[in-house]
């Protein structure tokens, strides 16, 4: 087997950025008729994977987003009657979402509308070419992960900060 090169790389890399804005565009006039956006939906289908309540950061590391971010949308949820918030025993700042029965209703019907658009598509798309996407996107989602994936986002991006600091500083030092 012969090593991939930079370009190659690069061309998955550019592909997968417009395929993501290209989803998340159809995505949202998808979701429209069932009241939700492409976010809002990516939400609603953590809370029904995890199969529990779930507080924002847990939501956004299950989905790759930001916490702000998985916040914002399930605020917006929140006021649309389709997930409410309850107590979080383990962190007082940090409630837990879960699903209301008409979110549950809402999940059901998109998810529905969705699995007859993925069948639709099944005839167009190989098996074989689908598992090797899969294996490479989540290769290249490992390969991409930050060694403080746990840590908040506050001390990551201060970490950074410092790191480059301390580089140009060196580099000044040695001028």
């Amino acid at each position: 087997m012969s090593e991939s090169t930079p370009e190659q790389i690069t061309q998955v890399v550019v592909s997968i950025f417009r395929t993501h804005g290209r989803l998340i565009e159809w995505g949202d006039r998808f979701a429209a008729p069932f009241g939700l956006t492409s976010a809002r939906w990516q939400m609603l289908g953590a809370l029904a994977f995890l199969e529990q309540p779930a507080s924002a950061p847990a939501i956004a590391r299950q989905m790759g987003v930001t916490r702000q971010g998985a916040n914002k949308q399930l605020t917006l949820l929140e006021k649309q009657g389709l997930v409410r918030k309850g107590a979080n025993p383990a962190h007082k700042r940090s409630p837990l979402f879960a699903m209301t029965e008409d979110g549950q209703r809402t999940y059901r019907a998109i998810q529905a509308a969705w699995q007859a658009h993925a069948q639709a598509l099944c005839s167009d798309i190989p098996a074989a070419d689908l598992e090797a996407t899969l294996r490479t996107l989540q290769t290249v989602d490992t390969l991409h992960q930050a060694p403080e994936e746990d840590a908040d986002e506050a001390s990551v991006a201060s970490a950074t900060v410092r790191r480059s600091l301390s580089r140009a500083c060196a580099r000044h030092e040695k001028v």
